[in-house]
C-alpha cells in the first residue's frame, strides 16, 4: 500500500510546484486556502446532504447502492479539498461532480412504489368453492 502511496505524493508535489511556478507564491497559498476552507464547510454541511440522499432513498428515487456511492464520493471530495495540493484539489472536484451526478439523477428519476403486484395472468379470478 505505501508503495501506491509515494507515487501519488511524489506526483502530487511535482504538479503542485509546477502550478505554483506559473501562478505565484502567493496565489497557491490563496488557492490552498480557499480550497481548504471549502472543503471544511462541505464537510460540515455533509449530514445534511447524507439526510436528503437518505430522503430520496425513502422515496424510490435513489437505490441503496447510489446512496452509498454518493455518500462516499461526497466526504472523499471533502477531505481532498481539506488536503493541500493540485491534484488532490482536482480529484476532489470530480468526487463532488460524480455526486451531483447521482442526485440529479435522483431528482429526474420517477418514484417507484413499493406495492409488489402479483404476476401471472391477469384475466384470472380467484374463487373459492365451498361444498
Amino acid at each position: 500500500m505505501i508503495f501506491l502511496l509515494i507515487p501519488i505524493l511524489l506526483l502530487e508535489l511535482y504538479i503542485s510546484l509546477k502550478v505554483g511556478e506559473n501562478i505565484g507564491f502567493l496565489w497557491s497559498v490563496v488557492w490552498i486556502m480557499i480550497s481548504m476552507f471549502i472543503g471544511i464547510k462541505l464537510l460540515k454541511y455533509s449530514p445534511l446532504s447524507l439526510m436528503g440522499n437518505m430522503q430520496a432513498v425513502q422515496s424510490g428515487k435513489l437505490s441503496s447502492k447510489s446512496f452509498q456511492n454518493a455518500a462516499t464520493s461526497y466526504l472523499a471530495g471533502s477531505v481532498l479539498l481539506i488536503v493541500p495540493g493540485v491534484l488532490s484539489d482536482f480529484l476532489g472536484i470530480v468526487a463532488f461532480i460524480y455526486t451531483l451526478y447521482l442526485q440529479f439523477i435522483a431528482k429526474i428519476t420517477p418514484e417507484q412504489t413499493n406495492s409488489h403486484t402479483k404476476k401471472g395472468d391477469d384475466n384470472v379470478i380467484d374463487v373459492e368453492i365451498i361444498e
